[in-house]
């Protein structure tokens, strides 16, 4: 009998990256992302936030991915460090590494590249992804 690992629980999505909308720069951010556009530069989900990035069907990113979980519909060209979960649904294509503790993925799935798994990721890796000044959660006061 196989162990039965629980379905992910997603944050709260905090902010929408639109089907039209194009970003070029690096991103961080906490909880839950949702990227229907295109962000050329890396997206980076701070450490202990839960932080959730899902890229949908239509949502492609050009730059590293460095969040807890992954739910990936669309494209990423880049290497990917999922330091618990990654989901790669039927359209998902990846071209780079995906770094990764627990991965599901559906057929049809596509990555060019390797697939490393790594019990220790949030220590060794999580911990060097976010420059000193980006460590404090953004300020959500307005």
């Amino acid at each position: 009998m196989m162990a039965r690992v629980k379905k992910l629980k997603l944050p709260p999505i905090a902010t929408v990256i639109g089907a039209d909308t194009q970003i070029s720069g690096d991103m961080v951010f906490v909880s839950g992302l949702h990227i229907d556009g295109l962000v050329k530069g890396s997206v980076t989900g701070l450490p202990d936030t839960n932080s959730t990035l899902v890229v949908s069907k239509g949502g492609r990113i050009e730059g590293d991915v460095k969040v807890e979980n992954l739910i990936l519909d669309g494209i990423i060209i880049g290497d990917v460090f999922a330091s618990k979960r990654v989901e790669l649904a039927a359209g998902a294509q990846v071209t780079g590494t995906v770094h990764y503790q627990l991965l599901e993925m559906a057929m049809g799935a596509q990555v060019n590249g390797q697939l490393i798994h790594a019990d220790g990721l949030s220590e060794e890796c999580m911990a060097s992804i976010v420059p000193a000044d980006e460590t404090a959660a953004p300020d959500t006061a307005s």
